[in-house]
């Protein structure tokens, strides 16, 4: 074998060994990272995955009718420093203890809830952690600070250089905050947290449109370290307008509360409306707590209840319409009741045999005089009668922003006897809300509307959404019968004999004045109805109402006040605690609603 042929023979092998042990180096280092250093190099791979983090959307308002604030996301902050940041160990630490006693007494001047040494610590702590492999990033404050206070801090020194030289950082959250407390409380409603979704009232029922669309943000290094970059920016979400007052509001639930601290009722609720539009300008709902106080808890305003005498006026308007009595007709209570079929006696607390007009029937609020009006009309046809009121609409369910809402229940009974009682308000239910849609409608020239608590939807202070008055029923019945139901209403506030919301007597004095005002005249009418307990309807314990509507010469608002349970039985009626109720938030509404006529007026002269 030559030589050349050797040395070939031998480079080769040389190759050959050297491509074996690299290849077996290969091997050794694989079976090492898969066995030896395995977590490690998992974490290693965990830490350069791009994950896609939210971005928050900023939840929308919900605003009054003047564009005040009813619920609002304020911005608050959590203040953070990262120790690592390069700029901070430049020239042996100087820079960080340099400004660290500074900073420390800045933060416990704007904020306040440490003490500088306090501050200074945990900044120290972190520093000295962070020196080596440590990741201690604490949040300086126990609170999150305001937006003014955050503007404050940016101005200390250092920390206004920015965060690659300070380090600190804020931790952007939002709180749910209602401006006005606990006016409309409920009806506003709530949601999960700060952050959560609405549960109830018109957070719930505008959830999509206050929540907004949350955008995308992916974490990517950056000058040294990792931070969160958008990709999708946040859609921020509308600002609901209502058309509640937050003055009238006001007058509403004061009055409300007024009247519940004085009868200790269990619960009492008032709504407020706009006759022509159908906007719910006020709405209140108090119960009481176990120390005495009142605060919004259940939204009584749509629950539906027995209505009581308030159902009478409903009851004499279908037969009146149908042409089954007239308004001067005669009929004969009795002092010791009337029994109807000889199985449902009716009661009043008249204290003889009266003749009574049916127009004077209902300023006094006789059971048996509208329990035999509507048995006669629709000779003991129950159906016939419910037949009347789903033509006048009293048995849809008045669409109501307020999630759970209840339907009204006005079903044909199964016996002949209870039409008897429907009569007068029983074995029927309708909420506040329905019975106030009821009488603005008569307020209203017979037009009945739709209540209406939202009137649009905004977007940076621009309409995005309108909503308009909707027409339940054009006409609820003829114009002779809305006429002599008009003449009715006026009787039970102005007639001093008979009406129950007109004035309370003492030997035969004027001792007190119910619904009756000389600042604004009010139509109405009273409603009295037992509660059931332990399945048994009891005389001690009473459902009160009063609704009405004013100025009666020209409606410009409609009211009804319901009280549940007041306990200062024996002296409680509808038309004293109800119609006083009704009778303060009249005056003052039109007095707030002329002087704030009267200011826009003059807004106008000024803007010429």
């Amino acid at each position: 074998m030559g030589d050349n042929q050797r040395n070939t023979i031998l480079r080769f092998a040389a190759i050959f060994l050297l491509i074996t042990a690299g290849f077996i180096a290969v091997l050794v280092k694989i079976f090492v990272i898969q066995t030896k250093e395995r977590d490690q190099w998992l974490q290693v791979a965990k830490s350069q995955i791009k994950t896609n983090q939210p971005i928050p959307a900023t939840r929308g308002n919900i605003l009054d009718c003047e564009g005040r604030m009813l619920a609002s996301s304020m911005p608050q902050y959590y203040i953070t420093m990262d120790t690592r940041v390069e700029a901070l160990h430049l020239g042996g630490d100087t820079l960080f203890y340099k400004y660290v006693d500074s900073i420390a007494d800045g933060l416990n001047r704007i904020i306040g809830d440490r003490t500088s040494e306090e501050y200074k610590n945990i900044m120290v702590t972190a520093f000295k952690a962070n020196k080596g492999k440590g990741k201690m990033i604490p949040k300086l404050s126990k609170r999150r600070i305001t937006y003014t206070e955050r503007k404050e801090v940016v101005k200390l020194p250092l920390v206004r250089r920015g965060v690659y030289k300070s380090g600190i950082s804020f931790e952007d959250q939002h709180r749910r905050v209602k401006p006005f407390g606990s006016l409309a409380s409920r009806t506003i409603g709530t949601i999960y947290g700060d952050g959560g979704q609405g549960n109830a009232g018109l957070e719930k029922a505008f959830e999509k449109e206050l929540a907004g669309k949350d955008g995308v943000s992916t974490r990517q290094r950056v000058g040294g370290r990792w931070e969160n970059v958008t990709v999708e920016d946040e859609e921020d979400g509308l600002d609901v307008v209502t058309t509640l007052n937050a003055d009238l509001q006001d007058i509403v639930e004061t009055a409300l509360r007024e009247r519940l601290n004085a009868t200790r009722a269990d619960w009492g609720c008032c709504i407020l409306m706009e006759t022509k539009t159908g906007h719910i300008k006020a709405i209140t709902n108090l119960d009481r707590n176990a120390d005495g106080s009142y605060s919004e808890a259940m939204n009584h305003a749509v629950t539906r209840v027995e209505p009581g005498s308030t159902f009478k006026t409903i009851a004499l308007m279908a037969a009146l319409d149908d042409g089954k009595v007239g308004l001067y007709d005669t009929i004969k209570v009795y002092r010791d009741g009337w029994m109807y079929l000889g199985k449902s006696k009716h009661t009043d607390s008249h204290p003889k045999d009266t003749i009574y007009t049916v127009r004077s029937a209902l300023a006094i609020s006789s059971n048996i005089a509208l329990a035999k009006i509507v048995t006669k009309a629709y000779d003991g046809d129950a159906a016939k009668f419910v037949r009347k009121l789903e033509k006048m609409n009293l048995r849809d369910s008045f669409y109501s922003e307020i999630p759970g809402a209840d339907g009204p229940r006005i079903q044909v009974p199964k016996d002949a006897v209870t039409i008897s009682k429907m009569a007068y308000g029983y074995s029927v239910e309708l909420s506040p809300m329905q019975i106030l849609a009821f009488y603005n409608g008569i307020a209203n020239n017979g037009k009945m509307i739709r209540p209406m608590l939202v009137s649009e939807l905004q977007q940076d202070g621009m309409t995005v959404k309108e909503f308009k008055t909707e027409t339940i029923k054009s006409s609820m019945c003829k114009k002779s019968t809305l006429n002599d139901i008009r003449l009715c209403l006026h009787d039970v506030v102005w007639d001093n004999n008979l009406g129950t919301a007109s004035v309370r007597k003492w030997a035969g004095r004027i001792v007190a004045y119910k619904a009756q005002s000389d600042l604004v005249h009010i139509a109405g009418k009273t409603g009295t109805a037992q509660l059931l307990r332990n399945g048994r309807y009891t005389g001690k314990n009473h459902r009160m109402t009063f609704v009405g509507y004013f100025p009666e010469e020209a409606p410009q608002y409609t009211c009804i006040c319901m009280i549940e349970n007041p306990q200062n039985w024996p002296a409680y009626d509808a038309g004293y605690d109800c119609g006083n109720v009704v009778r303060t938030i009249a005056e003052k509404t039109i007095a707030y609603s002329d002087c704030y006529a009267i200011h826009k007026g003059e807004l106008e002269l000024t803007k010429r």
